[in-house]
């Protein structure tokens, strides 16, 4: 029968039906010696990776989109789509060629997500990579982040505003969650994540325990402290379902679940983090905490920190032992550069132990592993003799795993290659049987070259020469010249034109030999390096704790060396509900400053009884909002158990740190930048707390100026007289208007920042003292910033006529509730604006055409006139 016109060649009907099975992805299609990807994959790959967009035959008559690029780049290409965003899916030769007729085997060996990443060169060494998966129940969601490439698994439930928190937190690479709440996940969360979601029946409880209880191999939860928390536990069913559904059924290494309780921490919501520059500066080019803190010599230290930082400590406890070890540590000067000295030999140990499960780990990181464990073993000496009790606690943990680490050192060698199966992996002395292989393959090559020298002494033929190719094997090689010298037991397997090639018996014979013992070594040394990385698995669990106890040693040592480095002091943590800082600085700012130039620090006090809110005016750019966040800066180091900016510190313990700083738009949310105020004021008035810390700076200045006094006015009141809670609260502001809530308000104190004006220059002092200030300046600041000198000269002259008309109105007035002062069009009774309502009215303003607005506009504009 006669083959089909259209009819695709077998290898498109093989992709076609892989493609099939990951319709959502990029499929990247071995062949040969390259990663090929076919029509609309080829379209994307083209475009992502900046490789060439060709066509191939498909059949005799079609053709389809080619994209490719060679296999041994496949980690450089693989993170280009993956940071794309795009789904990729690795299909693998699952044959060898040489050994199959017909079409090779092929499979998907590999699914890579943003959220399902180990690649070195996809994942960031600072930051985690979690997959986060999210289920709404009913008053409650759940949560849970998994980091594939660590290990790490947390899980929590609670409100949407606590989930948000979280997400914001841990900054997942990837979120999954039910097809069918897209649009809930959309409306609560926006777009900020990378999402991707699943069928609604792998979000059930019975399912999510079932596939958990297989994993950890228990028979409850219970042991994970978690067994109640049915929401959350969804959450986390619906990642490892998603892990296994991405071609990842190795995961031995998430050995632990653990929960995530609101009540452990310091509270921060979203807006805090962000206002804070916490995790990162919200100005380009700028410095967040987390950039001027993070000294760490581990990846899994600058990993730690971070969490450290979004979550500060809430049980005092706690934190007095972290302190208490920072002091060890500045203390004991030597055994602190002792200790770095072996950390910064450690390398990503929890990735590389992850490596394990996943058989991704390659001889030379098992080489680093070895030595991670040696560097083990000496941190765990060093500290035996501490007294401090978390440093001792960390020495227990402790575990270089002697068997397995002798075990490398015997049997991989000192330099092993990147990839297992170019040899010289394993050490001579290892195995018998390869040694001997090792011996005929070395001793068969110089055999050769003592028949070369041995034949030609025989036959007088001084130029003949042993040598290979793939058609033939091993052959002798005479030149025309010498042909007639050829014995007859030789063998003719090709005549040149310039020479003959012949081989002998013995040359087949020791070919055989040297051949069979090169292709049995190979084998025989992934055979041993598979026995040890099987080996490897049994130490999965105390190299975590390894790697989990550096860490958090990593972190104590980073405060050790900003305490001294930056001349930080310990704080004093406790019950009181006050906030008392002397001579406090900004940690980002101060190390930002020019060389020669000190930091102008301040003094703090906030408490329940004498100053519970702090009214700050004063110039715009004299400091307000630094002195502000750095009161807030201070407090969360605090909690951290790290020493902070200040000469001394004595900080109440805190639950809650709020701070509503600065304007900007929800454009994308469809909220003005009033509006986003308005929530993120909101957001705090409804939680508050006795030991809330609250942080409000320029409230109200997104509307008009009677609105934005009313608003802030008001909030002011709120926090003194409306709620018994009293939460410590700074409030900055340009309305000097409310100055005058000192007067009626017992706990409300005004202060302000100082400033000297010399000539026509007015010079920041940026030092705090009572009072309040009438004068913001914003005509200097214009000024400055470059306005020309004729827009300042006409802003002056309208100033100067704006106050002798004394325009702002009496405090008497503000004090009281006053009446609506907003005009409408319409509240004439002329013909003409009754015309005019009634055309509007009649409108239906859905159905207009922007053409048509515009005559009606036109209309009315000519009714008016």
């Amino acid at each position: 029968m006669a083959k089909s016109k259209t009819e695709e060649t077998p290898l498109m009907q093989q992709h076609k039906a892989i493609k099939a099975r990951y319709p959502d992805a990029v499929l990247l299609f071995r062949v040969g010696d390259f990663y090929e990807t076919f029509n609309e994959d080829a379209v994307i790959a083209s475009k992502v990776l900046g490789i060439v967009l060709t066509k191939r035959a498909n059949g005799s008559a079609s053709f389809v989109d080619l994209a490719g690029f060679p296999h041994h780049s496949l980690d450089t290409y693989l993170h280009k789509l993956v940071k794309a965003g795009h789904r990729v899916a690795v299909c693998d030769q699952l044959e060898d060629p040489k050994m199959v007729k017909g079409i090779v085997k092929r499979g998907v060996t590999e699914m890579v997500t943003p959220g399902v990443a180990v690649n070195d060169k996809i994942l960031e060494n600072s930051q985690n990579n979690f997959l986060a998966a999210v289920h709404f129940g009913g008053d409650v969601t759940g949560v849970a982040f998994l980091d594939i490439s660590t290990g790490e698994f947390y899980i929590a439930q609670g409100s949407l505003e606590y989930i948000d928190k979280l997400l914001q937190s841990f900054r997942p690479a990837e979120v999954i969650f039910a097809r069918q709440q897209q649009k809930h996940f959309r409306q609560t969360f926006g777009s900020r994540f990378y999402t991707y979601n699943l069928d609604e029946w792998i979000f059930t409880g019975t399912y999510a325990r079932e596939i958990l209880l297989k994993h950890f191999e228990t028979h409850n939860l219970k042991g994970f402290g978690v067994e109640e928390m049915n929401e959350a536990i969804i959450a986390a069913g619906a990642t490892m379902h998603y892990l296994k559904d991405t071609e990842h059924p190795n995961l031995q290494h998430i050995t632990s679940l653990q929960r995530i309780d609101q009540d452990d921490f310091l509270w921060m919501d979203r807006f805090t983090i962000r206002n804070l520059e916490l995790l990162q500066s919200t100005v380009e080019q700028g410095k967040s905490l987390i950039g001027t803190l993070d000294h760490t010599l581990t990846p899994m230290g600058a990993r730690l920190l971070k969490r450290w930082i979004v979550f500060p400590l809430r049980d005092i406890q706690k934190i007095n032992e972290r302190l208490d070890a920072v002091e060890t540590l500045i203390r004991e000067t030597e055994l602190t550069h002792k200790l770095q000295q072996h950390l910064r030999n450690v390398g990503d140990l929890e990735r590389l132990v992850s490596k394990i499960p996943l058989r991704k780990i390659n001889p030379r990181e098992v080489m680093q592993l070895a030595r991670a464990l040696k560097e083990v073993e000496d941190v765990a000496a060093l500290l035996s003799d501490i007294q401090d009790p978390l440093l001792r606690q960390l020495q227990e943990q402790l575990d270089p795993c002697r068997p397995i680490l002798d075990k490398i050192l015997v049997e991989i060698s000192d330099n092993p290659p990147v990839l297992a199966n170019k040899g010289g992996v394993i050490r001579e002395g290892v195995d018998k049987t390869l040694d001997d292989l090792r011996a005929i393959a070395s001793s068969g090559k110089e055999y050769l070259l003592r028949i070369q020298q041995q034949e030609s002494e025989a036959t007088g033929i001084p130029s003949l020469k042993v040598a290979f190719n793939n058609v033939f094997g091993y052959y002798l090689e005479v030149t025309n010249t010498h042909k007639n010298k050829v014995p007859d037991t030789w063998i003719r397997k090709q005549t040149l034109a310039n020479a003959e090639r012949y081989i002998t018996p013995e040359l087949k014979e020791y070919e055989e030999k040297i051949v069979g013992a090169e292709d049995k070594i190979m084998a025989l040394e992934i055979q041993l390096y598979d026995a040890l990385i099987l080996a490897l698995q049994e130490y999965i669990l105390p190299v975590q704790r390894n790697a989990q106890a550096l860490a958090r040693l990593d972190c104590l040592l980073c405060y050790a060396y900003n305490a001294v480095q930056y001349k930080y002091r310990r704080p004093v943590v406790n019950d009181n509900y006050h906030i008392n800082i002397t001579e406090g600085r900004h940690p980002v700012i101060e190390q930002g400053l020019p060389p020669g130039e000190s930091y102008v620090h301040n003094d703090i006090l906030l408490d329940h009884e004498q100053q519970q809110v702090i009214i700050l005016t004063g110039p715009n750019m004299s400091g307000k909002s630094a002195l502000l966040r750095q009161t807030a800066l201070i407090t969360l180091m605090a909690h951290m158990g790290s020493f902070v900016p200040a000469t001394a510190a004595e900080i109440g313990l805190t639950d809650k740190i709020f701070t509503r700083v600065g304007a900007s738009d929800n454009l994308s949310g469809g909220e003005s930048t009033f509006m986003v105020e308005m929530n993120e004021t909101a957001s705090i008035i409804n939680n508050i707390s006795p030991r809330s810390l609250i942080i409000l700076d320029e409230i109200g200045r997104g509307t008009s100026t009677y609105d934005g006094i009313s608003i802030a006015w008001s909030i002011v009141e709120y926090l003194h007289d409306m709620t018994e809670h009293r939460p410590k609260t700074l409030f900055a502001t340009h309305y000097h208007e409310l100055n005058e809530l000192e007067n009626t308000h017992s706990r409300v104190k005004n202060f302000h920042i100082t400033n000297k004006e010399v000539g026509n220059k007015i010079i920041f002092l940026r030092k705090l003292a009572p009072g309040g200030s009438r004068h913001s300046f914003g005509i200097h600041v214009a000024k400055i910033a470059g306005m020309p000198p004729q827009l300042i000269k006409r802003a002056n002259e309208i100033l100067s006529q704006l106050e002798s008309q004394h325009i702002e109105a009496p405090m008497e007035q503000i004090a009281a509730p006053v009446q609506k002062m907003q005009l409408s069009i319409f509240d004439t009774h002329s013909d003409t604006f009754k015309a005019i309502r009634e055309k509007l009215n009649d409108m239906d303003i859905n159905r207009l055409t922007p053409v048509q607005a515009l005559m009606k506009l036109s209309e009315i504009k000519d009714m008016i006139q």
